[in-house]
């Protein structure tokens, strides 16, 4: 029976195993992210190069299975049609990767400016093309995952489609729809950091801002400042404990409510200031207000205030 088993394992017929050989447990798990099937009772391992198949679809003969392949690359909001066109790569290789003759570049030349010309057709494409290729650039410099670059992209999409675009420049929405996407995805950014990203200025992109949620309903929590903590800490290289001693310090302060009116990332930075000294891991007022993009006086402001309304001894 193991040994069965065992062959059926190394052949990658999964589907055939259906009792653990160990404990003959039935409970088994895949686990898609590292391509193994694992028994749930023991742990063991029964095969280590498991396939996703993916979905069944229904299909009542060959050629509807043919269409329903998954092939292609997935669908994009953040290029201007999607991701569904085609582009004509510049390399003058083949599908082969043989070079291509001389007497048929200009041909290929043509064609590539043609299919250029024919992907942005009209006014609102081009002006999808310009802005979301910005948008790809501010995040990319901003170091913003894939789905906060989608959802600013469906943002900027839904102001377009809305006319909130004209009398405005295209960077400042654009900008304007990152910073509502980083707050909308709880990867918060602050406005000074959009705009050193960006080409315009810090007042033009929160006006923007304030505009678009108006006028597009967005609701929006205001960040808090538990929201900063694990970016500034690993910023700072500070350890877990003091992550955790910063959350304990800021659960307290909000218990009394000394976070209201304040701004966040001074309240954040003033907090991870206390806790790296309480955990011996001391960061200059100087290091953390550069990370937090406060001034010092701000970080000594909140300090004080931290330190005797929650009675906080620190030797100095």
């Amino acid at each position: 029976m193991e040994n069965e088993t065992e062959t059926k394992t190394k052949e990658g017929r999964v589907d055939e195993i259906n009792r653990c050989p160990e404990c003959e447990s039935t409970h088994l798990v895949r686990d898609y992210e590292r391509g193994e099937l694992v028994c749930e009772e023991c742990g063991l391992i029964l095969d280590e190069q498991f396939i996703d198949q993916g979905p069944e679809w229904r299909a009542f003969d060959a050629e509807q299975g043919e269409k329903r392949a998954r092939t292609g690359a997935p669908m994009t909001y953040t290029i201007h049609d999607k991701g569904l066109s085609t582009e004509i790569g510049w390399k003058n290789k083949d599908s082969y990767g043989k070079s291509i003759p001389t007497r048929n570049r200009a041909q290929l030349y043509r064609l590539r400016k043609w299919q250029r010309r024919i992907r942005v057709s009209n006014a609102t494409e081009r002006n999808l093309a310009f802005a979301l290729s910005e948008l790809d650039r501010m995040a990319s410099g901003m170091g913003l995952p894939r789905n906060v670059r989608e959802t600013a992209a469906m943002i900027y999409r839904k102001a377009v489609t809305k006319n909130l675009i004209r009398g405005r420049s295209i960077e400042g929405v654009v900008a304007a729809s990152l910073y509502a996407a980083c707050r909308q995805c709880n990867v918060p950014r602050t406005l000074d950091e959009i705009a050193s990203a960006s080409r315009v200025g810090r007042k033009e992109i929160g006006r923007t801002y304030r505009f678009m949620t108006r006028e597009l309903k967005l609701k929006l929590m205001p960040t808090s400042p538990q929201d900063y903590i694990s970016r500034f800490c690993s910023e700072l290289k500070l350890s877990g404990e003091v992550q955790s001693r910063t959350a304990d310090i800021l659960k307290k302060a909000d218990d009394k409510e000394l976070t209201s009116g304040r701004g966040p990332t001074g309240v954040s930075a003033a907090a991870i200031y206390i806790a790296s000294i309480l955990c011996n891991e001391r960061r200059t007022q100087r290091e953390v207000a550069d990370i937090a993009g406060v001034t010092e006086v701000t970080i000594r402001n909140r300090y004080k205030e931290l330190t005797e309304k929650l009675e906080i001894e620190i030797a100095l």
